[in-house]
This record gives structure tokens, C-alpha cells and sequence, in this order.
């Protein structure tokens, strides 16, 4: 590819690496009440960055690259779905992780030895354009009073540097457009644009105002800033108190970034004997208090620069209001070793507050599972509740009501009862005719049976899935959930009413096996008296529904029939023990389709995509495996 369109180097100022600057520092050491901006934490010796290309370290390195490419996966593998206390924060927070790992922290680890990327940052009309401009030489950045000035990114570097910033891994969500900047150009482009008076080793970036009023320049900001080698904030003296300005410098703190601040627009000496440049009254004092405030808030280590209030021209500062931040960033690019500090220092800082911000966002993960575990325990008591109250139904009698109390009474009252019961060495033959060919009462009874638990239990299951419903619409996190699929989960789920007649019709068949196999003991007087098992099975099932409680009139004094009935075919032992497991197993039976019903609502916290418990467990262990890698 062609190279980039390159400033003149007769642009330059007069402090380019072509001229002198007066006053230049031999080697910038530390700012002002606070330590350097390179190598604060180099004599740690462990900087997480890239090393030599021996074996060992290669294999280190890919330990790292695999580890961080694991997390980055995990970070892109869930959602904060749910607007709990501190979300948004928790949202911003994922972002900012995913877009440093992509844009700044992979790219660094693979790129070993590429140039310094000095970002710089600042609110509106600080005057970051400007101090680029001046600093290259040329008007390469937009100025002027409409605000904003910068809507895309401009990044300038040296002409040798120009292919790996159009091409390399930096920044990969950012398309690349080669410089001088269009007048019309997408935000999420990055304007290249290559200048001999940088020398190699250094790029700048200026970045879009973090307090601008358009919300994508402040999330292309902060993206820039966790990119950056070296984030340089540019602020002013009128405004350098706004919140917003010590917000984003804690954040670049937090995030691992080595920092510099320019404190521009200071006013200048005036009267007798004032020299051009120096702090004037007032500077002083506001120089003094931003030193202050830098302490405060835990970044007096952070270089700092001074620029006085001073004329501009042709978008540009003059050259000795800036010879000092020049000399910083040519030394820093020039010597390849304190460059190097600055960009392992900042790649150790950031891959340190992983150690924090990775569990952090973790314990916000948690609350949304907390607040799905609270959703499905919702799920679980309404089916509870539901269940409890159809045990109680097939308990006290209410079943025993219209058709099955008619069918009841007919097959009671007309003989057919009495018929089921024979002596047992009489008449084998016609009994086992009798067996395989129910009479139409005993048919009827057992219909009437099954229609009425059917129906029971299917009001049951609609009532439960209304109680879920209603209960996740009272939970804070139940309506977000209310606005996706379980929105149409009100009724019952269309295949409930064929798994409910073959639950019942099994259930059925089992009491009538219990009857056969369980019912006859030495004891019982069923040993000598052959008898009907499906017939004496609906006994069995009208006296665990209740028949004969308080709740249902019965008539002629026959209330206790089925009671005394089985008693005397099996005794009261074994009665109790049959009429214990015919009513666990349709309790169990019931259950089970209940817990099939629940299965939707457990589908819908599924489809609303709250992650589970596996989530933080996941985050929690990428940050060991992290710590393991280095």
C-alpha cells in the first residue's frame, strides 16, 4: 500500500527533533509532587507484558494470550438483562473490559516493540486539537469556536509507523481512513495521518470530547482512553474542577493507564517585569489547587504540564508554550528502553486491575442470578401452592360433587356393589367374565372419576401458571422477563390436557393393581371372598377423595359405606397402607405435571437470556487463570 500523506518537516515548529528547544530537559524525570508518568512501576520487575522471544517466554506468552482470549469470550457471553441497583454501571464496566482486551491489550501482547500510543483527552475547548497541532507542526486536527471540533479520532505518527496503524490489530472495531481528515466522515472512522516531525516511537491520538453532547463521542473517548500507552488529559483553568474531568481521571486510574495532564489556559504574567509565558496572578493559585485536587483524588503521580493563556495562530499554540511536553514525549519515544517502561508499566497496570474489575463485574453477574434464582423460586411456590390445594380438594370430599356423587349413588344403590362380591369357590367361571367385562355402572363411575380429576387438576394448572405470572409482575425484576415469551404463558401449554388423561387413566390402573396385589393378606376376609378389583378399585378411590366428610351431603346414611366396606375386605392395616400409596403416587403423578408446566417458565428466564450460576463461577476462575499466565 502507498504511504500515508505526510506533514512537511519545513511545518515543523522550532522545537521538531530538526531544531533546538530551548530549555529542553535532558531527561524528564518526575512531575511535579507526584512520580514519573514512565517506569513508576518498573523496578517490579513482573510487568505482564511482552519479553524477549525466548522459548520460555514464548510459551508464557501464549499461556497469556490463551487466558486473555478465554475472558474476553466470557465477557461476550452474557448479558446484564436484568436493571438491578448499579446495572448500568455493570454494563459500562463489561464494555470497558471487552474493548480494552480488543483494542489495547491483545494487540500490545502480540505487537511487541510497536510505537507508544500517546492518546489525549479533555473536555470541550480544552484545547487538545490545538497542543496536537502544535506539537506536529501542522494544522492536522479541526479548530474553531463550533463545538465539537474533533468527531473522529485523528492519529498522527511517523510515516515508518503508517501501515501498522492503517492495518495492525489496534483498535480492530474502528474502520481506517488515510489522513488529512474529510470534512464528512463517520464517527467510528480513524483518520491516519503520518508526519516526519514525530519521531519513530511515538503516535498521538486526539480523541473526541469526553463531555460532548453527542453520547457516542464520550463512548469513543473512553474506548480511546483504555487504548492508550499513555493517556495525556487535557483541561483547563477555568474548567479543571468540572466532575467530569476527575470521573474520567479516576476511570484511566482504575483502568491501568499511565497518565499525563496539561492544565491549559493559565493566565500569563503581567505588569513591570513579567516575563511572556510565566504564571501570571491568579495562575498561580489555580496551578496550586490543581495540584491539590490532583493529590485528592489519588493521581499526583500523573506528569504535569502547564500552558499559559496565549495567542493562537493558525491553530497552533507558540512553540515554547508547549517545548516541555515535546521534550517529554520525544525523550520517551527516543529511548527505547524508558519507552518500553511506559508501555509494559501500562500493560501490567491493566492486566493488575483485571485482579479487581473482573471479580467485581463478577458480584454484579451474581445479582442478576440472584434475581433469576428469585424468579424460578417464584415459579416453584406458585406449582407449590397450587398442589397443596389440590391435595386438599381430592381430600375433603369437593371432587365428590354432581356426576361422580350421581354415578356413585347409582352404582351403590342398585346392587351392582354388592354384586361385586362373591364367594370365592362359587361360580369362578362367570367371575372372571364379570372381570374382563365391567358393567356400564362401574364404567360410568370410573369416567366420572377421571373427568372430574381431569378437570381438577387442569384448573389447578392454569390457576399456577396465573399465580406465576402475577407474582413475577409484583417482582422488580419480573417485568422485564413479562415483556418477551412468558408474556403468552398465562394459559396452560397445549399437550397438558393428553398427559393429564393418560396420568390419571395410569393412576387409575395403578389403585386397581394395589387392589390386586396388595389387598389380599392372611388376615383379610378378601382371602376367602373373590370380588371385582376394578370395582372395588373406585371404592377405594371415592373414600380417599373423601366421600363422606362434612363437605359433602350424602344421602340414605350410607357416608361410611366405603369405609366399612374395605375394612372388612383387607382390615385396617392394610387399608391404611394402600390408601398411603394410591395417594403419594397421584401426588407424584400430579407433581410431575406440574414440574413439566414450571419447565416453560424456566424456558422463558432462558429466552430472556439472565445468565445463570455458571456465569460468575466462570469470571471468577478467568481471573485466576489470569493470574496463572503471568
Amino acid at each position: 500500500m502507498p504511504e500515508g500523506n505526510t506533514v512537511p518537516e519545513s511545518e515543523a515548529g522550532a522545537g521538531g527533533p530538526g531544531g533546538s528547544a530551548p530549555g529542553k530537559p535532558a531527561k524528564p524525570g518526575a512531575g511535579k509532587g507526584g512520580k514519573s508518568a514512565r517506569g513508576a512501576r518498573a523496578s517490579s520487575g513482573k510487568t505482564g507484558g511482552p519479553s524477549a522471544k525466548t522459548g520460555g517466554s514464548t510459551v508464557r506468552q501464549g499461556e497469556l494470550i490463551r487466558a486473555l482470549t478465554a475472558l474476553r469470550e466470557q465477557l461476550g457471553a452474557f448479558d446484564f438483562v436484568l436493571d438491578v441497583p448499579g446495572v448500568e454501571e455493570a454494563r459500562e464496566a463489561r464494555q470497558e473490559l471487552r474493548n480494552q482486551l480488543e483494542d489495547y491489550v491483545l494487540p500490545r501482547i502480540q505487537a511487541a516493540g510497536t510505537p507508544m500510543l500517546v492518546v489525549l483527552g479533555g473536555s470541550t475547548g480544552a484545547g487538545k486539537s490545538t497542543l496536537v497541532n502544535t506539537l506536529v507542526g501542522a494544522r492536522v486536527s479541526a479548530t474553531g469556536v463550533l463545538r465539537p471540533t474533533t468527531s473522529s479520532p485523528i492519529l498522527v505518527c511517523h510515516p515508518d509507523h503508517a501501515e501498522w496503524f492503517l492495518e495492525g490489530p489496534m483498535l480492530p472495531g474502528m474502520g481506517r481512513v488515510r489522513g488529512p481528515a474529510p470534512d464528512a466522515i463517520a464517527g467510528d472512522q480513524l483518520v491516519v495521518i503520518t508526519s516526519e516531525v514525530l519521531p519513530p516511537g511515538l503516535a498521538l491520538l486526539d480523541s473526541p470530547d469526553f463531555d460532548s453532547v453527542f453520547e457516542d463521542h464520550y463512548e469513543f473517548a473512553t474506548k480511546l482512553m483504555a487504548a492508550a500507552d499513555l493517556w495525556l488529559c487535557v483541561t483547563t483553568a477555568a474548567r479543571y474542577a468540572d466532575a467530569q474531568v476527575w470521573q474520567m481521571l479516576q476511570r484511566a486510574k482504575e483502568n491501568g493507564a499511565t497518565i499525563g495532564v496539561v492544565l491549559s489556559r493559565v493566565p500569563q504574567g503581567a505588569g513591570p517585569g513579567a516575563r511572556a509565558g510565566t504564571t501570571g496572578w491568579g495562575g498561580a493559585e489555580v496551578v496550586e489547587h490543581f495540584g491539590e485536587m490532583l493529590d485528592e483524588h489519588e493521581v499526583g503521580d500523573a506528569r504535569r504540564f502547564t500552558v499559559p493563556e496565549t495567542r493562537i495562530e493558525e491553530s497552533r499554540l507558540p512553540e515554547e508554550a508547549v517545548e516541555d511536553i515535546r521534550a517529554w514525549l520525544v525523550d520517551l519515544a527516543e529511548d527505547t528502553g524508558d519507552r518500553e517502561i511506559v508501555v509494559s508499566d501500562t500493560l501490567a497496570a491493566v492486566l493488575d486491575s483485571f485482579r479487581t474489575r473482573v471479580p467485581e463485574l463478577a458480584r454484579q453477574v451474581e445479582a442478576q442470578v440472584g434475581q433469576r434464582a428469585e424468579l424460578a423460586q417464584q415459579v416453584e411456590a406458585a406449582y407449590g401452592t397450587v398442589l397443596a390445594e389440590l391435595d386438599e380438594a381430592t381430600r375433603n370430599g369437593s371432587l365428590l360433587r354432581g356426576e361422580v356423587l350421581a354415578r356413585w349413588q347409582d352404582f351403590a344403590g342398585t346392587g351392582d356393589l354388592l354384586r361385586a362380591l362373591h364367594v370365592q369357590r362359587a361360580r369362578r367361571g362367570r367371575a372372571a367374565n364379570r372381570r374382563r367385562r365391567s358393567p356400564a355402572r362401574v364404567r360410568a363411575l370410573k369416567a366420572a372419576l377421571r373427568s372430574s380429576l381431569e378437570s381438577l387438576i387442569m384448573s389447578s394448572a392454569e390457576h399456577g401458571a396465573e399465580q406465576v405470572l402475577a407474582r413475577w409482575r409484583e417482582h422488580p425484576a419480573g417485568g422485564q422477563v413479562m415483556t418477551g415469551p412468558a408474556a403468552a404463558l398465562g394459559g396452560v401449554s397445549p399437550e397438558l390436557s393428553r398427559r393429564v388423561t393418560r396420568a390419571v387413566s395410569s393412576w387409575q390402573d395403578h389403585v386397581q393393581e394395589l387392589i390386586r396385589t396388595e389387598g389380599v393378606t392372611k388376615r383379610s376376609v378378601a382371602k376367602l371372598v373373590s370380588f371385582d378389583t376394578e370395582a372395588v378399585s373406585l371404592v377405594l378411590m371415592i373414600g380417599l377423595l373423601g366421600y363422606g366428610t362434612s363437605d359433602v351431603a350424602v344421602e340414605g346414611g350410607n357416608s361410611a359405606v366405603p369405609q366399612r366396606l374395605l375394612k372388612a375386605l383387607f382390615g385396617a392395616e392394610s387399608l391404611r397402607g394402600m390408601g398411603a400409596k394410591a395417594r403419594a403416587d397421584l401426588r407424584s403423578r400430579i407433581g410431575m405435571l406440574f414440574d413439566e408446566e414450571a419447565i416453560r417458565f424456566g424456558q422463558a428466564l432462558d429466552g430472556a437470556g439472565i445468565p445463570d450460576e455458571t456465569v460468575p463461577v466462570q469470571l471468577y476462575q478467568a481471573t485466576y487463570n489470569l493470574e496463572v499466565a503471568r
